[in-house]
């Protein structure tokens, strides 16, 4: 990203919270939104051209094929040669990092809602808990984004490889941020992710997460299969997969969200905005009232603000 659009996306971030309300730490400060929305899964706008092409192999590991879906803009097929290179989205689902699916009805909708906003989108699959433990599924996301900014690819979906962002939610959020908190150097090399959406995502595994009774099932046990650990007093990789361990000032811009009364603590993006901004990262945060989780705030207003938040960052022009 150059120097003008991160000085641009910077101020742009800065009015955003401009008039900010108090998150559940008062000392956080972040935007406190409403949503219209009122059920499990989104309902997302999509434009019926949007084109999915379904179950592409980026992988394997451990001889299990690793897959994703591409969706494409509705004009895509109809680029010039000379047209602009597009950004690109790498979205992450949620789970508990135990299950979830790259075409559920959170992600499989996301994936065609952002295509129809103007990106070239992966929604990926990746190895699953307890049968694969940190970091295999990170290992995974990270497979995906090097095959997406493979020269082949960069040329068959016509994408830029410095303007990928990763949009992700709950455990999806949790790998999203590490994906982009991981690596340095130019934004167009490696892994690296040049914009993050982060929804109810896990900041800090280092401590027990008590999930509140809305969530159906021992959430520690979710956290310990995904962290491969008997119990976090004796668990190096809590600090390997805590986001908030690796912040630094290089990193990307993030789009924070969470509600204040869902079954993950909204201390958990508290703690992850108080490291990005610390390190003087643009970083804005939402907060929404009520107990929907990740996605399922994305009424039109708030699928309005994370198309805008890509837009800027990655410098999307149409």
């Amino acid at each position: 990203m150059s120097v003008s659009i991160r000085a641009f996306v910077a101020v742009g971030l800065a009015l955003a919270l401009a008039g900010c309300t108090p998150a559940a730490n008062p000392s956080v400060e972040s935007e406190l939104v409403t949503t219209t929305a009122t059920e499990l899964h989104p309902t997302l706008l999509i434009d019926p051209g949007v084109t999915v092409i379904p179950d592409v192999q980026y992988g394997t590991a451990d001889g299990t094929p690793l897959l994703l879906d591409v969706c494409l803009p509705p004009d895509a097929a109809t680029d010039a040669p000379e047209a602009s290179p597009r950004a690109a989205i790498v979205a992450i689902h949620g789970g508990s990092w135990r299950r979830g699916d790259k075409a559920d009805l959170d992600f499989g909708p996301a994936c065609r809602w952002l295509a129809s906003a103007g990106f070239v989108v992966i929604s990926v699959n990746y190895r699953l808990a307890p049968e694969w433990s940190f970091p295999a599924p990170l290992d995974d996301v990270r497979a995906a984004v090097r095959w997406l900014r493979a020269p082949e690819q960069v040329s068959r979906l016509s994408i830029d490889p410095a303007r990928i962002g990763a949009f992700g939610a709950s455990a999806g959020g949790n790998l999203a941020a590490l994906l982009a908190l991981d690596g340095s150097g130019d934004w167009g090399t490696g892994t690296r992710v040049a914009a993050v959406v982060n929804m109810s995502g896990l900041s800090d595994l280092r401590e027990p997460i008590e999930a509140s009774s809305l969530y159906r099932g021992d959430f520690v046990r979710a956290q310990l299969d995904y962290l491969g650990c008997a119990a976090l007093t004796e668990c190096a990789t809590a600090a390997e997969a805590s986001p908030v361990t690796h912040v630094d000032a290089t990193d990307p811009p993030f789009l924070v969200t969470h509600s204040l009364d869902e079954f993950l603590p909204v201390a958990q993006s508290d703690a992850l905005v108080t490291a990005l901004r610390g390190a003087g990262i643009a970083t804005t945060y939402l907060t929404v009232e009520g107990d929907l989780h990740g996605v399922s705030i994305l009424d039109d207003a708030m699928a309005a603000r994370v198309v805008e938040f890509f837009r800027a960052t990655l410098a999307l022009v149409e």
